[in-house]
């Protein structure tokens, strides 16, 4: 329920485009260096499989976790038998999935670096470009050609994943409402917003690049930041609906209580939206977006549906308001800044390391900027984990944080009930391996946010 998923739109631009890349195309012969350099490809791939067997080992006790027959202690009759046993069915079913897709993913990602097929790729993209009389030379015009192709190998790639698991197990659990045709017109949005949005930023990122200077690092974490604060500003008044409706929430006593919630709080609330999420999936959700004096709130349909008590779906917003008057939203932007800041300057210490390109195939006169963003990336796999770990120990903080803020208000019983609808609601899991969670769950457990609650009261007692 938090709204801090918000933030990550935009600041992991250049990640996105490194695990989209790790997914190309054949293997292709690979250039050797000389000497003693540094062997960062075999590194990289080493640490990449050590990760995918941790990983895996933790996906075991998880998948472990979700067959035990019964609930934990805090969920006995709070959670009702039918809805537990779906929640298992649906839950196992996605983990079977996940390690097919897992495997799957560490084999092409490794292929993908030891035969050489980033190279290979960036070879065959410039060959396209003299192919259609554009000028091969011209790096801008290669990057985008290689963007193109490495997003159609991904969305093929994925295509088999994504099909199976909305149209056989999220349809065979109730929650997929889409069709294909509904499919295919999102990824055909989603291709023509890359088309317009793309070429700008990577143009911008290349040029600032080439031309960065001494102050590389300062110039692209300006470009970054204020690209961060222009996206999450028109994603969700631009982007967003294009894929779903927003309508106002009509006058009545839920919007009334929300209002009045609001406006005990000082919280700037410009409008009340309801988004039809349930056109693509039951799931449900809530979250608040903007800047300043122009706050929205938006709440799913289908969390409305669930929780058909007014008290409780102001409970949730109660809770969402709390990461705002909490300063957590504040507080994971500047974090991520500061991160990416950190990144960028690491980035600049070897933007033109000969060994480093050389150990990835490529030889020293090819030194594309977004190939070098993304070795880069690549090569500090074993700093970014940890960090991602990191953030999730701070978000698991900052939604506790939060739940006793709507408490405080008075909505304990109300937020309880509306956490466990909407635990039942979404299928969540009601059993998790302590380590599986730690290592992933950027949300507690239900068990461990109503652990707490009860906590709270006791102390008060």
């Amino acid at each position: 329920m938090s709204s801090v998923n918000s933030l990550g739109i935009v600041h992991s631009f250049t990640d996105q485009m490194a695990n989209r890349t790790a997914n190309c195309c054949p293997c292709a012969p690979t250039f050797s260096g000389t000497g003693m350099a540094f062997p960062y490809m075999e590194a990289v791939v080493g640490v990449m499989i050590l990760i995918y067997i941790f990983e895996t080992y933790l996906d075991l006790r998880q998948h472990a976790a979700l067959k035990l027959p019964t609930l934990p202690k805090p969920l006995v009759g709070v959670i009702s038998q039918e809805k537990f046993e779906k929640s298992r069915a649906y839950l196992i079913d996605k983990s079977n999935l996940h390690f097919v897709k897992h495997f799957v993913k560490i084999v092409m990602e490794s292929a993908t670096l030891l035969c050489g097929a980033l190279p290979w790729f960036w070879k065959k993209s410039g060959d396209i470009l003299e192919s259609t009389g554009l000028d091969p030379e011209n790096e801008i015009y290669q990057t985008l050609a290689f963007l193109a192709g490495v997003k159609i190998f991904y969305q093929i790639t994925d295509l088999p994943f994504s099909l199976y698991s909305t149209f056989v197990i999220e349809e065979r659990h109730d929650f997929n409402k889409q069709t294909i045709w509904l499919l295919i017109r999102d990824m055909l949005k989603g291709m023509i917003l890359a088309i317009i949005l793309g070429p700008p930023i990577v143009a911008a990122i290349i040029l600032i690049v080439q031309k960065g200077g001494p102050y590389l690092a300062i110039y692209l974490w300006g470009f970054i930041f204020v690209l961060s604060l222009v996206m999450i500003t028109i994603y969700p008044v631009l982007v967003a609906p294009l894929y779903n409706k927003f309508t106002p929430l009509p006058q009545g006593e839920l919007t009334a209580k929300i209002e009045t919630l609001a406006s005990s709080l000082n919280f700037p609330l410009k409008q009340l939206f309801v988004v039809d999420g349930s056109t693509r999936s039951s799931h449900s959700s809530a979250y608040m977006y903007g800047f300043f004096k122009n706050k929205r709130i938006v709440l799913f349909d289908s969390l409305i549906q669930q929780c058909k008590n007014v008290e409780e779906v102001v409970a949730v917003i109660a809770h969402v308001l709390g990461h705002w008057k909490l300063n957590h939203i504040m507080y994971t932007f500047v974090a991520v800044q500061i991160l990416t800041l950190f990144q960028i300057g690491g980035y600049t210490l070897v933007k033109n390391s000969n060994d480093m390109f050389m150990s990835f195939g490529f030889d020293t006169q090819t030194q594309p900027v977004l190939i070098g963003l993304i070795l880069f990336l690549h090569t500090i796999i074993p700093i970014q984990h940890p960090v991602s770990h990191g953030f999730n120990l701070i978000t698991r903080a900052f939604e506790f944080q939060a739940d006793a803020f709507a408490k405080k208000l008075g909505y304990a019983k109300s937020l309880r009930d509306g956490l466990v609808k909407l635990q039942e609601g979404n299928l969540s899991a009601m059993n998790a391996d302590p380590w599986y969670s730690a290592y992933h769950y950027s949300l507690p457990t239900l068990a461990e946010r109503l652990a707490a609650l009860d906590e709270a009261d006791k102390k008060a007692d």
